[in-house]
This record gives C-alpha cells, structure tokens and sequence, in this order.
C-alpha cells in the first residue's frame, strides 16, 4: 500500500525472542509496518502468531530483542525504562480482555484515575455517561457484571485521550451483544477524536470494522488487506 501520510509510528524489523532453558522460541521474525492518524487497524492470527507480543511492544511493556520503534520522531530507547514509562504514560492507552480495575475504587474513581495521567484528559463524568453507566458510578468492581467492568475499563483507557489506543481481545469475555457495545465505544473513539486504534482479536468478524487488516502467522505480519468501506459495529453479525 502507498500512503502519503507521515505515519504517527513505524515498526521497523521488529524481532522478538525468548528463552525457556535451552530453547530460543522467536516471537517476532522481523515484522515491519506502519500506523497513521484516524485509522483503526484490526490484527488477526491463530494463538502464538505474535499477536500480542507485537502490541506490547507498541505500547512499551515489552521490548525488542532487535529492530526499532518510531514514535514520531522518537525512537524507542529498549534500555532506558524511564522513558519507556513515561512514554506508556504520555501517549498509550490499553484495554485488556481481563479488567485490572482497581478493586478498591469506584467506577468513576477508576476513570478518573487515568484521567490524572493525560495531558488533556476527557471529562471522567461525560465518559461514564457515554458508556451507558452514570447510575454505577459509585460502585466497586465487584458490583459491576463483567460488561459493565469492560465498558468502564474503556472509557478508563480513553479519558487520558491517548494518542494510540491498543486493545488486546477487548470483547474475548464477553457476550455479542455488550461486545458490540464494547465495539461502538472504540470505534467511536478512532473517528471522533482522530486518533489511531489497534485491536487484536480471534473474531475475523470485527476484521469488518477495520480500515486495514494485518494478518500474522508464525512471527510475521503475512499480509495486510485495506477495507475501502468499513462496517459499522452495529452491523456486524457474530
């Protein structure tokens, strides 16, 4: 695909390798892309493709055994933990399959929270509203279903208004109807505050959503389709 645009990061040769005692299992077998502003991207791939490997790599949790990482005009520096922090902090915003609220905070406490971390944040109550849970702003997690635990974990990722949003299995828990729920309020995200958003998922379903479509297998990014014509979450059938 040529593309004009000056991408807002660039994975270039990404290789990524462990150690388990005398066996070297290789993650990432030099995987090399770009992602743009306003995009949402969908990644795709049997279990241990690289999947996940590569979007904490984005994000900072993880670093590279070779190759590099652009952020703007920033190169990720794998050595310097400080800055790795700091940009996680700054610019990323994660949704996991799993929660990870803080249990003894409040819905909204929760939101909040991450609000603190952003340098221009969205407003905490305007989020819990748009996700549908005003009323269940003062519980704990342990009051909420598991949905309910997804859309604030959501709106908990969005409120610092990242400048690139990674959502790991975002809907893997849950049934299809709170899945599409889930689905609207990231998709809504990418298009109303132009900002890119990646999501891996097993349900080539939500592929349709997508304005590119990366498909990984065995450590590397196999292919990659361009969708001219987006579905709507709400079209989607699961």
């Amino acid at each position: 695909m040529t593309d004009n645009r000056k991408p807002i990061l660039r994975a270039i040769n990404i290789k990524k390798e462990y150690r388990l005692g005398e066996v070297t299992v290789q993650a990432l077998r030099g995987v090399n892309f770009d992602i743009y502003d306003k995009e949402l991207i969908v990644i795709l791939g049997p279990s241990g493709s690289g999947k996940s490997t590569t979007l904490n790599i984005l994000g900072g949790i993880e670093t590279a055994t070779e190759g590099e990482i652009w952020y703007g005009r920033e190169k990720l520096d794998w050595n310097d933990k400080k800055n790795l922090t700091l940009y996680r902090r700054k610019h990323i915003g994660f949704v996991f399959q799993f929660y990870n609220l803080l249990p003894g905070l409040t819905a909204l406490e929760n939101i909040e929270l991450a609000g603190e971390m952003g340098n221009a944040p969205i407003d905490a109550r305007e989020l819990i509203k748009e996700v549908g849970l005003e009323k269940r702003s003062g519980h704990y997690p342990n009051r909420l279903s598991g949905g309910e635990q997804q859309r604030i974990a959501i709106a908990r990722a969005l409120c610092k208004n990242p400048d690139l949003l990674l959502c790991d299995e975002p809907t893997g828990a849950l049934d299809s109807k709170t899945g599409v729920q889930v689905l609207r309020l990231i998709h809504d995200f990418c298009r109303r505050y132009e900002k890119p958003v990646v999501i891996i998922t097993h349900n080539v379903d939500i592929a349709k959503i997508a304005d590119r479509v990366f498909h990984f297998k065995d450590g590397t990014l196999e292919s990659v389709d361009v969708n001219p014509n987006p579905m709507d979450p709400g079209d989607i059938e699961w």
